[in-house]
Protein backbone atom coordinates (compact mmCIF):
# COMPACT_ATOMS: atom_id res chain seq x y z
CA UNK A 1 0.00 0.00 0.00
CA UNK A 2 1.21 3.75 -0.65
CA UNK A 3 0.61 5.57 1.68
CA UNK A 4 -0.72 8.90 0.19
CA UNK A 5 0.45 12.61 0.94
CA UNK A 6 -1.68 14.10 3.11
CA UNK A 7 -3.33 17.35 1.09
CA UNK A 8 -6.16 19.79 2.20
CA UNK A 9 -9.50 17.97 0.64
CA UNK A 10 -8.30 15.06 0.90
CA UNK A 11 -10.69 12.53 2.50
CA UNK A 12 -9.53 9.48 4.32
CA UNK A 13 -10.52 6.57 6.45
CA UNK A 14 -9.52 7.26 10.14
CA UNK A 15 -10.29 6.41 13.94
CA UNK A 16 -12.06 10.19 14.71
CA UNK A 17 -11.44 10.65 18.58
CA UNK A 18 -14.58 13.03 19.38
CA UNK A 19 -13.99 15.92 21.66
CA UNK A 20 -16.51 14.62 24.27
CA UNK A 21 -15.14 11.48 24.17
CA UNK A 22 -11.46 12.67 24.49
CA UNK A 23 -12.63 14.50 27.50
CA UNK A 24 -14.13 11.56 29.29
CA UNK A 25 -10.62 10.53 29.29
CA UNK A 26 -10.55 8.72 25.88
CA UNK A 27 -7.74 8.55 23.90
CA UNK A 28 -8.56 6.52 21.13
CA UNK A 29 -11.35 7.13 18.90
CA UNK A 30 -14.55 4.12 18.75
CA UNK A 31 -15.13 4.04 14.70
CA UNK A 32 -12.86 4.33 11.80
CA UNK A 33 -14.85 7.08 9.70
CA UNK A 34 -14.50 8.80 6.90
CA UNK A 35 -12.45 12.22 7.48
CA UNK A 36 -11.14 15.34 5.38
CA UNK A 37 -8.36 16.82 5.91
CA UNK A 38 -8.91 20.27 6.28
CA UNK A 39 -5.12 21.73 7.00
CA UNK A 40 -1.66 20.89 6.29
CA UNK A 41 0.96 22.57 8.67
CA UNK A 42 4.99 21.66 7.58
CA UNK A 43 6.79 22.45 10.22
CA UNK A 44 10.17 23.05 10.25
CA UNK A 45 11.21 20.77 13.24
CA UNK A 46 9.42 17.65 12.39
CA UNK A 47 10.02 15.63 9.73
CA UNK A 48 6.40 14.94 9.36
CA UNK A 49 3.35 17.65 8.28
CA UNK A 50 0.45 18.25 10.62
CA UNK A 51 -3.41 17.74 9.50
CA UNK A 52 -6.23 18.81 11.40
CA UNK A 53 -8.99 16.17 10.30
CA UNK A 54 -12.91 17.36 10.45
CA UNK A 55 -15.05 13.95 10.71
CA UNK A 56 -17.81 12.92 8.51
CA UNK A 57 -20.72 11.32 10.29
CA UNK A 58 -24.59 9.78 9.04
CA UNK A 59 -25.90 11.45 11.95
CA UNK A 60 -27.74 14.93 11.65
CA UNK A 61 -25.78 17.36 13.67
CA UNK A 62 -27.59 18.20 16.71
CA UNK A 63 -28.43 21.60 18.17
CA UNK A 64 -24.91 23.81 18.85
CA UNK A 65 -22.76 21.61 16.19
CA UNK A 66 -21.98 23.33 13.10
CA UNK A 67 -22.14 21.07 9.90
CA UNK A 68 -22.29 20.93 6.35
CA UNK A 69 -24.14 18.60 4.46
CA UNK A 70 -22.06 16.80 1.90
CA UNK A 71 -23.72 16.98 -1.34
CA UNK A 72 -25.16 13.85 -2.82
CA UNK A 73 -22.93 13.94 -6.09
CA UNK A 74 -19.58 14.51 -4.14
CA UNK A 75 -20.44 11.76 -1.72
CA UNK A 76 -20.94 9.96 -4.88
CA UNK A 77 -17.64 11.09 -6.48
CA UNK A 78 -15.66 10.10 -3.98
CA UNK A 79 -16.92 7.07 -3.55
CA UNK A 80 -18.90 7.61 0.09
CA UNK A 81 -21.92 5.68 0.49
CA UNK A 82 -25.43 6.79 -0.11
CA UNK A 83 -26.67 7.75 2.96
CA UNK A 84 -26.83 11.69 3.84
CA UNK A 85 -23.55 12.87 5.45
CA UNK A 86 -22.47 15.98 7.44
CA UNK A 87 -18.89 17.48 7.47
CA UNK A 88 -18.45 18.49 11.32
CA UNK A 89 -16.66 21.71 11.92
CA UNK A 90 -16.87 22.33 15.35
CA UNK A 91 -14.51 20.01 16.45
CA UNK A 92 -11.20 18.27 14.66
CA UNK A 93 -8.46 16.33 15.09
CA UNK A 94 -4.78 17.29 15.11
CA UNK A 95 -1.80 14.71 14.47
CA UNK A 96 1.14 14.34 12.79
CA UNK A 97 0.83 12.47 9.37
CA UNK A 98 0.72 9.38 9.00
CA UNK A 99 -0.14 9.16 12.68
CA UNK A 100 -1.73 5.76 14.40
CA UNK A 101 -5.17 5.50 13.28
CA UNK A 102 -5.36 5.74 9.71
CA UNK A 103 -7.16 2.55 8.29
CA UNK A 104 -7.70 1.03 5.04
CA UNK A 105 -10.89 1.84 3.25
CA UNK A 106 -12.70 -1.14 2.70
CA UNK A 107 -13.59 -2.85 -0.66
CA UNK A 108 -10.37 -0.92 -2.42
CA UNK A 109 -8.27 -2.28 -4.36
CA UNK A 110 -5.40 -1.42 -4.33
CA UNK A 111 -5.56 -1.03 -0.61
CA UNK A 112 -5.47 2.74 0.18
CA UNK A 113 -6.59 4.79 3.19
CA UNK A 114 -7.91 7.43 0.73
CA UNK A 115 -11.38 7.88 -0.13
CA UNK A 116 -10.03 10.51 -2.74
CA UNK A 117 -11.15 14.50 -2.78
CA UNK A 118 -13.78 16.70 -2.42
CA UNK A 119 -14.74 18.41 -5.08
CA UNK A 120 -13.23 22.23 -4.91
CA UNK A 121 -16.04 24.15 -4.93
CA UNK A 122 -17.02 22.15 -1.74
CA UNK A 123 -14.07 22.22 -0.27
CA UNK A 124 -13.83 26.06 -0.54
CA UNK A 125 -17.14 26.20 1.46
CA UNK A 126 -16.20 24.02 4.26
CA UNK A 127 -12.57 25.25 4.52
CA UNK A 128 -14.17 28.86 4.74
CA UNK A 129 -16.76 28.15 7.54
CA UNK A 130 -14.32 26.05 9.50
CA UNK A 131 -12.03 29.13 9.66
CA UNK A 132 -14.46 31.27 10.81
CA UNK A 133 -15.47 29.03 13.51
CA UNK A 134 -11.94 28.26 14.10
CA UNK A 135 -11.14 32.01 14.63
CA UNK A 136 -13.84 32.29 16.56
CA UNK A 137 -12.57 29.65 18.65
CA UNK A 138 -16.07 27.77 18.11
CA UNK A 139 -13.83 24.70 16.75
CA UNK A 140 -12.72 22.57 19.52
CA UNK A 141 -8.86 21.07 18.85
CA UNK A 142 -8.73 17.50 19.69
CA UNK A 143 -4.77 16.69 19.78
CA UNK A 144 -3.86 13.22 18.77
CA UNK A 145 -0.41 13.00 20.27
CA UNK A 146 1.85 9.48 19.77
Amino acid sequence: MTLPAPQPGLIIRYSYLWAKDAAQGREEGTKERPATVVLVVKEAIASSPRVCVLPITHTRPGKGIEAVEVPPEVARKVGLDAARSWVILSEFNEFLWPGFDLALVPGRNPPTVAYGFLTPGFFAKVRDQWLELDATTKSRAVPREE
